[in-house]
């Protein structure tokens, strides 16, 4: 049976002070009194309970909840997680990084170590994100086994609470969850309650009952009460275990039993007080003052708790010499301390009565305590909780020194919560004196995607640092500042402001400042991107990619990547693109964090030239849905752009021109002015389908669209003043080496010679441009051309040039519905003539699939190749073969090959 217990997401040290790097460690059960393992009856209700989900364990604290489960746990045969919750586990991110970690223990696999890195990221993903693989790595154990959540009452994140109802809804049936806790969860109980998938126990059934309380009593206080005391005392606790167990160990003391039970009434809270004040004034000085002082501690072990009370020992007591003597010691007495590994190392204090102890220990010693605990946990490299001892010191300047870290603030390592808490808990004064808080604070708010207020923040700290000399902190801070704004200005596309703010943050940074320096320079990566410096931009990229990696700065890992997927994009590379941009979405999660949007888009415009409109416009709404999560960008409209361009390909533009009405509207309302040159081109296109030339005209002049004109002056049969133009973008593209830009003026190059009459050179050009286009698989740059490209692909193919390619565009050409206006030379293409004797042609999804067929990848392989359903993959399959009218896999390929579309 594999117990595991969540100690600590650090390090544990043994007595020795040795580290020994584990983080995990097996739950010790402490050996159950006699009396416990007579509670059959409640046990049994937990056996039948096992093929149902969810067995809720609810009631207030002191009935057993947790010491019945164990109890329960030494005779059920199945493995067993147990995961022991507190308030520190509200972090979304630290709940899930150890419910994987009790996963693991019994067996689950599929838990990959990159995504298990996106939880310590600077802007951690949503909880939901991990639930597929989660789930996925659930379905690996081959055992039934049992995870326990204890104390489950300290989780208030709704976030946690979403998905756990989750998992529970959609959890395999080999697993099944056991909670206990003091107030009913936010989950559907009324649901599993209907479909009798939930078995409870509440107060009602926990309480002990007359036979239940003699054999306790009696065994505990060894004394012979008589069934009169019995009866009391049961009457008076209402079977509550907690308050029975204390009236035993009070009544150990006690030399007038009589008295002392006719004294024991009152509601449970002033039973607790009452109690607890005589088992504490029953102890030594020395044990009072070793649970006073190291009540301020979450988790104990020997030397911590002597690093605590260092200045309060004192050599002549004749109690235990060492911290953790004295917590053997209180093993031994029963006295509210609960074990939490085997080796006796750490240990924790029942919740009841730390919370007694902390009560009654004075404020000012409390700080003093909380101080020695942070510099014993910052000694031992536990930046985290040092600074969370740190902040209970009330101790600014040691919260401040921790939470800007050594090398790696706090802030990037996945403490965002802990440490926005903190800083907006602080006063104003506070803040506004000390440009350093300012500056954190800033950073978070950029890191949650707040952009708002960020600006007030770095103004404050630059007015405090203006008035104070500069120092190399100083100039950091500055640096930092200006990294800060660069980082703003890339979700406005400022090209210019990026650019001197990242060579300012650059120039006062402290060379060792790796962190922000990674994240600047990824900035200036995207500045030159926006500045057409593509050679500069992968550079930057590239060399951000590397530092972040290294350091383990994961927002920048992907935001990196992504820039280089954009790049590879641009210089026509539109398979390692596309590989690029999934490694981005596989680092992101699923759901992905909202920044992946931009993952999506690129995939969507790489479908779409594939000439998989329906997959596009899948990816194209998937990536504005998350573009509407960020604040203050402008990807929400450039998502809306490209589902227009997909709406004018399907020939609706009716459609396309509401949505660019919506993306207009939408840019101009937030100032996204950037955007209104690209709307008015894609307003120019679909103009010119309409036939609307004199209104084209008017915006393509009003916004200088110079390939719109170049459309425009063809549609106006000026194909002379049209290849002036395109002649001078072509140059201009080719000198700045802008693949993508050369190869789009190119085709329109090419048709527009074929109707200026010069069909030698339009041949010639388009052969350069398919020459280019081919090793990519371009399609939509063709098709989107028209007719007057059919007819130039038409003529190509009768030179014999690129048959098999021409035959695929000729064959997408007749998918789309397009009609030649003249007739074929007899020899044009021989496979572009078999693939016409398809009864339907194969959408652009469909040919998708029928590659990856080709390659040997499975329906599941396909499946998370293309983001798709593993159903909606088989009915492809369905399609592909009806189409090609074939039976099996092998078939459709040697098919598909024959006709030259593949």
């Amino acid at each position: 049976m594999n117990f595991l217990l969540k100690v600590h997401d650090s390090p544990y040290y043994n007595q020795g002070m040795t580290t020994t790097p584990i983080l995990y460690t097996k739950l010790y059960i402490p050996p159950l009194r006699p009396s416990l393992v007579a509670r059959s009856r409640l046990t049994e209700r937990l056996n039948q309970g096992l093929p149902g989900k969810l067995t809720l364990i609810s009631a207030s604290t002191g009935f057993g909840k947790t010491t019945l489960v164990s109890h329960w746990l030494t005779s059920c045969e199945r493995q067993v997680a147990w995961l022991s919750l507190d308030e520190a586990d509200n972090d979304s991110t630290r709940f899930m990084t150890y419910l994987f970690a009790a996963l693991q223990s019994v067996g689950a696999s599929s838990m990959e170590e990159g995504l298990i890195g996106l939880f310590k990221s600077p802007q951690p993903p949503p909880i939901e994100s991990i639930l597929a693989a989660l789930i996925q790595g659930i379905t690996t154990i081959s055992d039934p086994f049992v995870l326990v959540l204890d104390d489950y009452h300290v989780i208030h994140d709704r976030q946690i609470d979403h998905a756990l109802g989750y998992l529970i809804e959609h959890m395999p049936p080999q697993m099944h969850i056991v909670m206990a806790t003091r107030t009913d969860p936010r989950l559907s109980l009324a649901r599993l309650r209907a479909r009798g998938q939930l078995t409870e126990l509440r107060a009602a059934d926990l309480r002990f009952n007359s036979s239940e309380t003699t054999e306790f009593l009696s065994r505990e206080t060894g004394l012979s009460l008589t069934a009169e005391h019995i009866s009391a005392l049961e009457t008076r606790t209402e079977g509550w275990a907690a308050g029975l167990q204390l009236a035993a160990i009070s009544m150990q003391g006690s030399s007038d039993i009589s008295s002392f039970i006719e004294s024991f009434t009152g509601s449970h809270r002033f039973i607790t007080d009452y109690l607890m004040e005589e088992v504490l004034a029953q102890q030594p000085e020395y044990v009072q003052n070793f649970l006073l002082g190291t009540s301020i501690l979450d988790r104990l072990c020997g030397p911590l708790c002597d690093a605590v009370l260092s200045r309060e020992t004192d050599p002549d007591h004749a109690g235990p010499s060492t911290g953790q003597d004295t917590l053997e010691y209180l093993e031994r007495a029963n006295l509210f301390l609960v074990p939490l590994d085997h080796e006796r190392c750490w240990y924790r204090y029942h919740h009841l009565f730390a919370d007694f102890l902390r009560q009654r220990l004075p404020e000012y010693r409390q700080n003093s305590y909380h101080l020695r605990a942070s510099s014993w946990y910052e000694e031992h490299g536990l930046a985290i909780e040092a600074f969370h001892h740190a902040v209970f010191a009330r101790d600014i300047d040691r919260a401040v020194h921790l939470a800007e870290g050594d090398g790696m603030p706090l802030l990037f390592r996945g403490a965002v919560v802990p440490v926005m808490n903190w800083l907006e808990s602080l006063p104003g004064k506070e803040m506004d004196a000390r440009p350093s808080l300012c500056v954190m604070y800033a950073s978070g708010l950029l890191m949650r995607g707040q952009m708002s207020g960020v600006e007030e923040k770095l103004s404050a700290a630059e007015q405090v640092l203006q008035a104070a000399g500069q120092n190399d902190k100083a100039r950091d801070l500055i640096g930092h500042i200006a990294s800060i704004r660069a980082t703003v200005a890339v979700s406005r596309h400022q090209a210019e402001v990026i650019m001197a703010e990242s060579r300012r943050a650059l120039e006062y940074l402290h060379p060792d400042n790796l962190p922000v320096r990674t994240a600047t320079i990824w900035t200036l990566g995207y500045a030159y991107q926006l500045l057409g410096d593509r050679a500069g931009a992968g550079k930057a990229y590239a060399e951000a990619l590397s530092n972040s990696q290294r350091i383990g700065h994961i927002m920048i890992t992907i935001m990196a990547t992504l820039g280089l997927g954009i790049i590879q994009e641009s210089d026509n590379q539109l398979h390692a693109a596309a590989e690029t941009y999934r490694l981005v979405l596989d680092m992101a999660g699923d759901p992905p964090l909202p920044a992946a949007c931009e993952a999506y888009l690129g995939l969507a415009r790489l479908s779409y030239e594939w000439n998989d409109l329906e997959g596009a416009q899948e990816l194209g709404q998937r990536s504005v849905e998350l573009a509407q999560q960020l604040e203050q960008a402008d990807r929400v409209v450039a998502g809306e752009l490209f589902l227009a361009r997909i709406k004018l390909a399907l020939g609706e533009v009716s459609s396309a021109a509401y949505i660019l009405a919506k993306a207009d509207q939408i840019a101009r309302q937030h100032n996204f002015d950037h955007q209104l040159p690209r709307i008015a081109a894609a307003h120019v296109t679909l103009l010119l389908r309409q036939g609307e030339l004199k209104a084209a005209a008017q915006l393509a002049q009003k916004h200088e669209l110079h390939l719109a004109k170049a459309r425009l002056h063809l549609a106006q049969g000026d194909t002379t003043a049209a290849l002036s133009v395109l002649m001078l973008l072509r140059n201009k593209a080719q000198e700045k080496q802008l693949h993508d830009e050369t190869l789009k003026v190119m085709v329109l190059q090419a048709a527009v010679l074929y109707v200026h009459g010069d069909k030698l050179a339009a041949v010639k050009i388009l052969t350069e441009a398919l020459t280019m286009a081919e090793p990519s698989g371009f399609l939509r740059i063709f098709l989107d051309e028209g007719s007057d490209i059919e007819r130039l692909l038409c003529e190509t193919a009768a030179h014999g040039i690129m048959k098999v390619y021409v035959g695929k565009l000729l064959s997408a050409f007749q998918g789309e519905g397009l009609k030649s206006q003249v007739l074929a030379p007899s020899d044009h293409s021989d496979r572009a003539v078999q693939a016409a004797t398809l009864i339907e042609p194969l959408s652009g999804r469909e040919l998708e699939v029928l590659r990856l067929i080709a390659e040997g990848l499975s329906n599941l392989e396909i499946s998370e190749r293309l983001h798709i359903a593993l159903t909606t993959v088989k009915g492809h399959n369905r399609i592909i073969f009806d189409k090609l009218q074939v039976s099996r896999r092998t078939e459709a390929v040697a098919r598909a090959r024959a006709l030259g579309l593949l």
